[in-house]
């Protein structure tokens, strides 16, 4: 009996997370910095976004993305942000240097949100500066590419120098996601032991009694990973790649401040 209800705990974990994946949207396929799903710039404006933020993680390490999303739906701002930047795993594994400014156009929201290493240069306060004195204003007047291009410069001049570029690092392929793989790797390691503790007594008692059955049946692994393809469905596409590398695994803890416009 504790073992079914062990088996089905991590099920429905596993589950949990699945249903919760299907509100972010997948890590870019090519990498970009600047995901524009909700169509708010012009190609123009993130083609200039997108080259000045891969030449400073080029040179620094530290990765800035910009995403702009049509809805978060019952999310709070800050929790969408921190989720969606550890699922892509903006930022290096080493320095969980990465930052994400996020804007939510049906819910006219903006925030900041730093990685555990960019926490002591852009504080709570520095961040609450950017959204509430730079974004916020240009945001009400329409301009949301001043308004994201002064953030940005903001952020750059601010964390220049914190972090150097490593010329062996590769970060194609690492990051997002690892959560929850994590999660389906648990679920099966546990219906592989339950299948072989499970069962009837077979030869032999003590220690060794039920281990001399062999791991039988398929292991199903529900679907969905798929509902996100680039360019299309709920989060669209937001432009193509150009020389971004992709994330490195960084991790968030929740730094960062919003505002609304």
């Amino acid at each position: 009996m504790k073992h079914s209800i062990l088996f089905l705990y991590f099920c429905l974990l596993s589950l949990a997370a699945l249903a919760q994946s299907k509100d972010f949207p997948p890590r870019p396929n090519p990498p970009r910095l600047v995901n524009d799903m909700a169509n708010m710039l012009t190609n123009e404006e993130r083609a200039y976004l997108e080259q000045k933020l891969v030449a400073y993680n080029d040179t620094t390490s530290t990765q800035v993305a910009v995403v702009t999303i049509s809805s978060i739906g019952d999310y709070e701002i800050a929790q969408y942000a921190d989720q969606l930047g550890e699922l892509w795993g903006i930022g290096g594994k080493k320095n969980d240097n990465g930052i994400l400014l996020l804007v939510a156009e049906n819910e006219r929201q903006v925030t900041l949100r730093t990685g555990y290493g960019m926490e002591h240069i852009i504080t709570d306060a520095k961040a609450k500066e950017i959204t509430e004195y730079t974004i916020k204003p240009n945001f009400k007047e329409g301009e949301y590419f001043k308004g994201l291009n002064e953030a940005v410069d903001i952020i750059i001049t601010r964390a220049s120098g914190a972090y150097q570029a490593d010329p062996s690092a590769s970060y194609e392929g690492e990051g997002g996601g690892s959560s929850l793989i994590f999660i389906i790797a648990i679920v099966i390691l546990a219906v592989f032991i339950l299948s072989r503790m499970g069962g009837g007594g077979g030869r032999g008692g003590g220690r060794g009694r039920g281990y001399s059955r062999t791991f039988g049946g398929p292991v199903f692994i529900p679907g969905g990973f798929g509902s996100f393809s680039s360019g299309g469905g709920m989060f669209g596409g937001g432009g193509g790649g150009g020389g971004f590398g992709g994330f490195g695994g960084g991790s968030f803890g929740g730094g960062g401040a919003s505002s609304s416009w």
